[in-house]
Protein backbone atom coordinates (compact mmCIF):
# COMPACT_ATOMS: atom_id res chain seq x y z
CA UNK A 1 0.00 0.00 0.00
CA UNK A 2 0.82 3.47 -0.71
CA UNK A 3 0.25 6.27 1.83
CA UNK A 4 0.74 10.23 0.96
CA UNK A 5 0.04 11.99 3.93
CA UNK A 6 -0.32 15.74 3.93
CA UNK A 7 2.45 16.45 1.30
CA UNK A 8 2.76 20.17 0.77
CA UNK A 9 6.00 21.28 -1.77
CA UNK A 10 6.64 24.86 -2.25
CA UNK A 11 8.83 26.67 -4.50
CA UNK A 12 9.12 30.12 -2.35
CA UNK A 13 5.63 32.07 -1.94
CA UNK A 14 4.46 29.45 -4.69
CA UNK A 15 2.71 26.16 -3.83
CA UNK A 16 2.95 23.20 -6.43
CA UNK A 17 1.36 20.56 -3.97
CA UNK A 18 -0.97 21.76 -1.38
CA UNK A 19 -1.69 19.47 1.69
CA UNK A 20 -2.24 16.51 -0.59
CA UNK A 21 -3.08 13.30 1.25
CA UNK A 22 -4.51 9.94 -0.72
CA UNK A 23 -4.17 6.30 0.00
CA UNK A 24 -4.02 3.47 -3.06
CA UNK A 25 -4.32 0.14 -2.68
CA UNK A 26 -2.62 -3.07 -4.66
CA UNK A 27 -5.25 -4.85 -7.46
CA UNK A 28 -6.75 -0.89 -9.03
CA UNK A 29 -5.09 1.40 -11.23
CA UNK A 30 -5.96 4.47 -10.10
CA UNK A 31 -6.39 7.67 -12.34
CA UNK A 32 -4.51 11.05 -12.13
CA UNK A 33 -6.23 13.91 -13.67
CA UNK A 34 -5.60 17.69 -13.16
CA UNK A 35 -4.95 20.74 -15.59
CA UNK A 36 -1.78 21.78 -16.42
CA UNK A 37 0.36 23.16 -13.45
CA UNK A 38 -1.94 21.28 -11.20
CA UNK A 39 0.63 19.40 -9.33
CA UNK A 40 0.55 15.84 -10.87
CA UNK A 41 4.13 15.30 -11.93
CA UNK A 42 5.62 16.92 -8.90
CA UNK A 43 3.25 14.33 -6.62
CA UNK A 44 4.64 11.69 -8.88
CA UNK A 45 8.41 13.23 -8.16
CA UNK A 46 7.85 13.64 -4.54
CA UNK A 47 6.60 9.94 -4.91
CA UNK A 48 9.32 8.20 -6.04
CA UNK A 49 11.76 10.04 -4.91
CA UNK A 50 12.87 12.43 -7.42
CA UNK A 51 12.13 15.47 -5.42
CA UNK A 52 11.98 15.96 -1.90
CA UNK A 53 8.30 17.47 -0.60
CA UNK A 54 8.79 20.88 1.82
CA UNK A 55 6.12 18.97 4.81
CA UNK A 56 4.60 15.31 4.54
CA UNK A 57 5.40 12.02 4.08
CA UNK A 58 4.87 9.34 1.64
CA UNK A 59 5.07 5.66 2.83
CA UNK A 60 5.59 2.60 0.48
CA UNK A 61 4.56 -0.77 1.90
CA UNK A 62 5.64 1.18 5.53
CA UNK A 63 8.77 2.22 4.12
CA UNK A 64 9.59 6.28 4.29
CA UNK A 65 10.81 7.13 0.83
CA UNK A 66 12.81 9.81 2.16
CA UNK A 67 13.94 8.31 5.64
CA UNK A 68 14.93 4.76 3.99
CA UNK A 69 14.87 5.92 -0.17
CA UNK A 70 17.00 2.66 -1.08
CA UNK A 71 14.07 0.42 0.40
CA UNK A 72 11.38 2.26 -0.80
CA UNK A 73 12.59 2.81 -4.59
CA UNK A 74 12.91 -1.08 -4.65
CA UNK A 75 9.22 -1.12 -4.64
CA UNK A 76 8.89 1.06 -7.34
CA UNK A 77 8.79 1.07 -11.67
CA UNK A 78 8.79 4.79 -12.53
CA UNK A 79 7.79 6.03 -16.53
CA UNK A 80 8.30 9.87 -16.46
CA UNK A 81 6.51 12.15 -18.90
CA UNK A 82 9.93 12.20 -20.87
CA UNK A 83 11.31 8.63 -20.77
CA UNK A 84 15.14 8.52 -19.29
CA UNK A 85 16.64 6.55 -22.23
CA UNK A 86 20.61 6.44 -23.05
CA UNK A 87 20.32 7.29 -26.97
CA UNK A 88 23.74 5.35 -27.75
CA UNK A 89 22.30 2.71 -26.00
CA UNK A 90 20.57 -0.43 -27.80
CA UNK A 91 17.26 -1.46 -26.28
CA UNK A 92 18.78 -4.53 -24.63
CA UNK A 93 21.89 -2.44 -23.45
CA UNK A 94 20.07 -0.09 -22.23
CA UNK A 95 17.37 -2.59 -20.08
CA UNK A 96 20.69 -4.35 -18.97
CA UNK A 97 21.75 -1.22 -17.56
CA UNK A 98 19.06 -0.76 -16.06
CA UNK A 99 18.56 -3.97 -14.56
CA UNK A 100 21.90 -3.76 -13.22
CA UNK A 101 21.27 -0.34 -11.21
CA UNK A 102 17.99 -1.92 -9.72
CA UNK A 103 20.26 -5.24 -8.57
CA UNK A 104 18.22 -7.33 -10.42
CA UNK A 105 20.68 -10.73 -9.52
CA UNK A 106 23.03 -11.82 -12.52
CA UNK A 107 21.28 -15.00 -12.75
CA UNK A 108 17.58 -13.55 -13.52
CA UNK A 109 18.57 -10.52 -16.08
CA UNK A 110 18.05 -12.36 -18.72
CA UNK A 111 14.33 -13.47 -18.32
CA UNK A 112 13.45 -10.36 -16.81
CA UNK A 113 14.69 -8.70 -19.82
CA UNK A 114 12.73 -10.94 -22.14
CA UNK A 115 9.86 -10.85 -20.17
CA UNK A 116 9.28 -6.72 -20.50
CA UNK A 117 10.35 -7.09 -24.14
CA UNK A 118 8.06 -9.41 -24.71
CA UNK A 119 5.02 -7.50 -22.64
CA UNK A 120 6.24 -4.22 -24.42
CA UNK A 121 6.79 -5.72 -28.06
CA UNK A 122 9.73 -4.90 -28.37
CA UNK A 123 11.17 -8.19 -29.30
CA UNK A 124 12.06 -7.11 -32.56
CA UNK A 125 13.93 -3.95 -31.74
CA UNK A 126 16.80 -5.27 -28.78
CA UNK A 127 19.58 -4.28 -30.83
CA UNK A 128 18.39 -1.34 -32.09
CA UNK A 129 20.35 1.97 -31.37
CA UNK A 130 17.66 3.59 -29.26
CA UNK A 131 18.39 7.04 -31.14
CA UNK A 132 16.59 5.74 -34.19
CA UNK A 133 13.73 4.52 -32.68
CA UNK A 134 10.30 6.42 -33.11
CA UNK A 135 8.76 8.20 -30.42
CA UNK A 136 5.97 5.75 -29.80
CA UNK A 137 8.59 2.84 -29.68
CA UNK A 138 11.09 5.22 -27.46
CA UNK A 139 7.92 5.27 -24.81
CA UNK A 140 7.93 1.71 -25.32
CA UNK A 141 11.41 1.30 -24.04
CA UNK A 142 10.53 3.86 -21.37
CA UNK A 143 7.60 1.76 -20.09
CA UNK A 144 9.79 -1.56 -20.28
CA UNK A 145 12.55 -0.06 -17.96
CA UNK A 146 9.93 0.96 -15.09
CA UNK A 147 8.97 -2.68 -15.32
CA UNK A 148 12.83 -4.36 -14.65
CA UNK A 149 12.71 -5.84 -11.40
CA UNK A 150 9.10 -6.25 -11.49
CA UNK A 151 8.10 -3.63 -8.82
CA UNK A 152 5.04 -3.50 -6.79
CA UNK A 153 4.54 0.11 -7.85
CA UNK A 154 4.00 1.22 -11.13
CA UNK A 155 3.99 5.03 -12.09
CA UNK A 156 3.24 5.99 -15.39
CA UNK A 157 3.18 9.67 -16.59
CA UNK A 158 1.52 10.03 -20.08
CA UNK A 159 2.23 6.72 -20.81
CA UNK A 160 0.71 6.69 -23.83
CA UNK A 161 2.38 9.85 -25.55
CA UNK A 162 3.38 9.94 -28.96
CA UNK A 163 1.44 6.28 -29.95
CA UNK A 164 -0.51 5.23 -33.18
CA UNK A 165 -3.94 3.97 -32.17
CA UNK A 166 -3.09 0.49 -32.48
CA UNK A 167 -0.14 0.82 -29.90
CA UNK A 168 -2.69 2.59 -27.68
CA UNK A 169 -4.61 -0.14 -27.43
CA UNK A 170 -1.87 -2.70 -26.96
CA UNK A 171 -0.58 -0.19 -24.05
CA UNK A 172 -3.82 -0.23 -22.67
CA UNK A 173 -4.31 -3.84 -22.21
CA UNK A 174 -0.89 -3.83 -20.94
CA UNK A 175 -2.04 -1.50 -18.07
CA UNK A 176 -5.31 -3.45 -17.24
CA UNK A 177 -2.56 -6.86 -16.85
CA UNK A 178 -0.47 -5.03 -14.64
CA UNK A 179 -3.16 -4.37 -11.64
CA UNK A 180 -3.43 -7.96 -10.56
CA UNK A 181 -0.01 -7.78 -9.29
CA UNK A 182 0.75 -4.29 -8.67
CA UNK A 183 -0.59 -0.76 -7.72
CA UNK A 184 -0.68 1.25 -10.92
CA UNK A 185 -0.92 5.11 -10.98
CA UNK A 186 -1.65 6.29 -14.07
CA UNK A 187 -1.34 10.12 -15.38
CA UNK A 188 -2.83 11.08 -18.30
CA UNK A 189 -4.64 13.95 -20.29
CA UNK A 190 -6.80 11.85 -22.11
CA UNK A 191 -9.93 11.73 -19.96
CA UNK A 192 -11.47 8.87 -22.46
CA UNK A 193 -8.42 6.65 -21.33
CA UNK A 194 -8.80 7.09 -17.95
CA UNK A 195 -12.38 6.44 -18.02
CA UNK A 196 -11.54 3.26 -20.05
CA UNK A 197 -8.30 2.13 -17.66
CA UNK A 198 -9.00 3.20 -14.32
CA UNK A 199 -10.76 1.90 -11.23
CA UNK A 200 -10.33 5.29 -9.15
CA UNK A 201 -9.93 8.60 -10.12
CA UNK A 202 -8.17 11.31 -8.65
CA UNK A 203 -8.46 14.60 -9.70
CA UNK A 204 -6.49 17.97 -8.75
CA UNK A 205 -6.27 21.25 -9.15
CA UNK A 206 -4.17 23.74 -7.81
CA UNK A 207 -2.20 21.55 -5.74
CA UNK A 208 -5.33 20.21 -4.66
CA UNK A 209 -7.31 16.67 -4.65
CA UNK A 210 -11.01 18.14 -5.49
CA UNK A 211 -12.56 14.65 -6.02
CA UNK A 212 -11.63 11.23 -5.58
CA UNK A 213 -13.99 8.19 -6.73
CA UNK A 214 -14.49 5.83 -9.26
CA UNK A 215 -15.61 7.28 -12.80
CA UNK A 216 -19.41 6.54 -12.02
CA UNK A 217 -19.36 7.67 -9.16
CA UNK A 218 -17.67 11.05 -9.57
CA UNK A 219 -20.29 11.33 -12.80
CA UNK A 220 -23.04 10.85 -10.90
CA UNK A 221 -22.48 12.57 -7.74
CA UNK A 222 -21.99 15.94 -10.01
CA UNK A 223 -25.48 14.92 -11.70
CA UNK A 224 -28.19 18.20 -10.34
CA UNK A 225 -30.18 17.81 -13.04
CA UNK A 226 -30.79 15.10 -15.89
CA UNK A 227 -32.44 15.42 -19.49
CA UNK A 228 -34.58 12.16 -20.64
CA UNK A 229 -35.21 11.06 -24.30
CA UNK A 230 -37.96 9.38 -24.87
CA UNK A 231 -39.62 7.55 -27.86
CA UNK A 232 -43.10 7.07 -27.18
CA UNK A 233 -46.49 5.82 -29.08
CA UNK A 234 -48.95 8.89 -28.32
CA UNK A 235 -49.58 12.17 -28.33
CA UNK A 236 -48.47 15.17 -26.80
CA UNK A 237 -52.01 15.77 -24.94
CA UNK A 238 -51.69 12.10 -23.26
CA UNK A 239 -48.06 12.34 -23.01
CA UNK A 240 -48.59 15.71 -20.82
CA UNK A 241 -51.73 14.08 -18.71
CA UNK A 242 -49.95 11.17 -17.92
CA UNK A 243 -46.89 12.88 -16.58
CA UNK A 244 -48.71 15.42 -14.75
CA UNK A 245 -48.51 13.85 -11.35
CA UNK A 246 -44.56 12.43 -11.52
CA UNK A 247 -42.08 14.44 -8.87
CA UNK A 248 -39.35 16.11 -10.35
CA UNK A 249 -40.48 16.89 -13.73
CA UNK A 250 -39.55 20.24 -14.92
CA UNK A 251 -40.00 20.49 -18.38
CA UNK A 252 -41.79 18.20 -21.07
CA UNK A 253 -40.94 18.95 -25.20
CA UNK A 254 -42.40 16.85 -27.69
CA UNK A 255 -41.30 16.61 -31.25
CA UNK A 256 -43.66 15.76 -34.66
CA UNK A 257 -43.98 12.11 -34.65
CA UNK A 258 -41.79 9.73 -36.84
CA UNK A 259 -42.59 7.64 -39.79
CA UNK A 260 -43.08 4.75 -37.70
CA UNK A 261 -45.52 7.28 -35.63
CA UNK A 262 -43.51 7.38 -32.55
CA UNK A 263 -43.56 10.67 -30.55
CA UNK A 264 -39.74 11.83 -29.62
CA UNK A 265 -40.12 13.53 -26.06
CA UNK A 266 -37.62 15.27 -23.75
CA UNK A 267 -37.66 15.52 -20.42
CA UNK A 268 -36.16 18.12 -18.11
CA UNK A 269 -35.82 17.45 -13.79
CA UNK A 270 -34.73 19.02 -11.23
CA UNK A 271 -32.53 16.16 -9.71
CA UNK A 272 -29.94 13.95 -10.49
CA UNK A 273 -32.24 11.18 -8.95
CA UNK A 274 -33.25 8.60 -11.60
CA UNK A 275 -37.15 8.83 -12.26
CA UNK A 276 -37.12 6.51 -15.23
CA UNK A 277 -39.19 3.95 -13.26
CA UNK A 278 -41.62 6.76 -12.56
CA UNK A 279 -42.27 7.45 -15.65
CA UNK A 280 -42.35 3.83 -17.52
CA UNK A 281 -45.39 3.21 -14.34
CA UNK A 282 -46.82 6.56 -15.38
CA UNK A 283 -46.89 6.20 -18.84
CA UNK A 284 -47.86 2.28 -18.78
CA UNK A 285 -50.93 3.38 -16.45
CA UNK A 286 -52.05 5.16 -19.16
CA UNK A 287 -51.82 2.71 -21.64
CA UNK A 288 -48.69 4.65 -23.64
CA UNK A 289 -46.39 2.33 -24.83
CA UNK A 290 -42.45 3.48 -24.58
CA UNK A 291 -40.45 2.22 -27.71
CA UNK A 292 -36.90 4.12 -25.89
CA UNK A 293 -35.67 5.54 -23.03
CA UNK A 294 -32.43 7.30 -22.26
CA UNK A 295 -30.89 9.36 -19.66
CA UNK A 296 -27.98 12.06 -20.73
CA UNK A 297 -25.38 11.61 -18.11
CA UNK A 298 -22.89 14.44 -17.09
CA UNK A 299 -19.67 12.52 -18.60
CA UNK A 300 -15.93 13.00 -16.89
CA UNK A 301 -14.70 15.25 -19.02
CA UNK A 302 -17.58 17.59 -18.03
CA UNK A 303 -17.09 16.64 -13.98
CA UNK A 304 -13.59 17.22 -14.45
CA UNK A 305 -13.83 20.67 -16.31
CA UNK A 306 -16.49 21.31 -13.45
CA UNK A 307 -14.65 20.45 -10.77
CA UNK A 308 -11.17 22.39 -11.79
CA UNK A 309 -13.40 25.61 -12.07
CA UNK A 310 -14.67 25.28 -9.51
CA UNK A 311 -11.25 25.18 -7.53
CA UNK A 312 -10.16 27.84 -9.57
CA UNK A 313 -12.78 30.39 -8.58
CA UNK A 314 -12.16 29.41 -4.59
CA UNK A 315 -8.50 29.86 -5.51
CA UNK A 316 -8.95 33.17 -6.33
CA UNK A 317 -11.64 34.04 -3.12
CA UNK A 318 -8.98 32.69 -0.54
CA UNK A 319 -6.09 33.91 -2.26
CA UNK A 320 -6.36 37.08 -0.43
CA UNK A 321 -6.15 35.28 3.38
CA UNK A 322 -3.69 32.95 2.64
CA UNK A 323 -1.12 35.53 1.45
CA UNK A 324 -1.53 36.76 5.53
CA UNK A 325 -0.84 33.27 7.14
CA UNK A 326 2.09 33.07 8.94
CA UNK A 327 2.75 29.27 7.15
CA UNK A 328 2.98 30.40 3.58
CA UNK A 329 6.89 29.70 3.86
CA UNK A 330 8.29 26.40 3.57
CA UNK A 331 9.37 24.64 7.50
CA UNK A 332 12.27 23.46 8.60
CA UNK A 333 12.36 19.53 8.06
CA UNK A 334 15.61 18.28 9.43
CA UNK A 335 14.79 14.72 7.41
CA UNK A 336 14.55 16.56 4.28
CA UNK A 337 17.09 17.50 2.21
CA UNK A 338 15.93 19.65 -0.85
CA UNK A 339 18.72 20.97 -2.22
CA UNK A 340 20.62 17.59 -3.88
CA UNK A 341 16.89 18.02 -6.59
CA UNK A 342 16.03 20.04 -8.98
CA UNK A 343 13.43 22.16 -9.07
CA UNK A 344 10.28 21.84 -10.60
CA UNK A 345 11.63 24.85 -13.16
CA UNK A 346 14.01 22.47 -14.44
CA UNK A 347 13.42 21.26 -17.80
CA UNK A 348 12.44 17.96 -17.74
CA UNK A 349 15.32 17.00 -20.55
CA UNK A 350 17.74 18.81 -18.35
CA UNK A 351 16.81 17.24 -15.00
CA UNK A 352 17.17 13.81 -16.87
CA UNK A 353 20.48 14.59 -18.07
CA UNK A 354 21.48 15.26 -14.35
CA UNK A 355 20.35 12.33 -13.63
CA UNK A 356 22.30 9.86 -16.03
CA UNK A 357 25.23 12.15 -15.09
Amino acid sequence: MIEVKNITKRYGDHTAVDNLSFTMEKGRIYGFLGPNGAGKSTTMNIMTGYIAASQGTVTIDGVDIVKKPEKAKMHIGYLPEIPPLYQDMTVKEYLTFVAELKRVPKADRRDQIARVTKMTMLGDYQDRLIRNLSKGYKQRVGLAQALIGDPEVIILDEPTVGLDPQQIMEIRDLIRSLKADHIVMLSSHILSEVNEVCDEVMILSHGRLVASGTPAELEAGMQKTMTLSLSVLGTETAVRSALSGTAHITGITCGEPGEDGALAVTIETDSGEDIRPDIARALAASAIPVMSMNAETQSLEEVFLELTSQEAIAISQDAGSDDSKEDTQAPDNTDIDTEDHPSEDTPADEAGEEAEQ
